[in-house]
């Protein structure tokens, strides 16, 4: 080995050189200047700005991106929840007919499907399902439909659901079909 020693480059186990300026060196390397020239406080600090600027900028870049990817998200699983609830819906009202049945074969007398009707009706129930059975209450047209008109009685003010034809189903808040009804009033 010889006595030659490089200032840039220490020896394992060797303690640093004093005469070698770590500082200057360490500058000179992130600076791109050589040992030669002279960098001033104001560089530094115009380099420093720079750089917290820049930084600024990606981390704001950084939280939009995050922002906008919290709202896709949430977006798209709402979109989901909706077509969930849509697809719900359609099944639902496929099965009406098959509770109509139900509704119109009990009415007839046939006590043997009363079991299978509130079944099917509790466990459609559970799920969302309301029956529209407004036999008395004030006539809603959101809610009912009505197909039979008949005159009010003395001093009444509202129309009122004097009979129910066909029971309406809504699902989950909203109505699915609305009640066949006869108004009075």
């Amino acid at each position: 080995m010889s006595d030659a020693h490089d200032p840039g480059v220490e020896e394992a186990g060797a303690p640093p050189d004093p005469e070698v300026d770590v500082e200057a060196l360490l500058t000179d390397e992130l600076l791109g200047e050589s040992a030669e020239g002279a960098t001033s406080v104001e560089d530094l600090v115009g380099l420093l700005e720079s750089t917290t600027a820049e930084r600024d900028e990606y981390l704001d870049l950084a939280r939009r991106t995050q922002a906008e990817f919290e709202n896709h998200r949430k977006r798209v699983a709402k979109q989901l929840d909706d077509e969930v609830i849509r697809k719900v819906a359609e099944l639902v009202e496929q099965l009406l007919p098959v509770l109509d049945a139900c509704d119109g074969a009990i009415a007839h007398g046939a006590t043997e499907v009363e079991p299978i009707f509130a079944a099917l009706l509790q466990t459609l129930e559970k799920r969302g399902l309301e029956r529209i059975d407004p036999a008395g209450s004030e006539f809603d047209p959101t809610w009912h439909e009505a197909v039979m008109h008949e005159p009010a009685d003395d001093g009444q003010e509202t129309t009122l659901v004097s009979d129910v034809m066909r029971a309406g189903y809504a699902w989950q808040g909203r109505v699915v079909r609305p009640a066949m009804v006869k108004v009075k009033g």
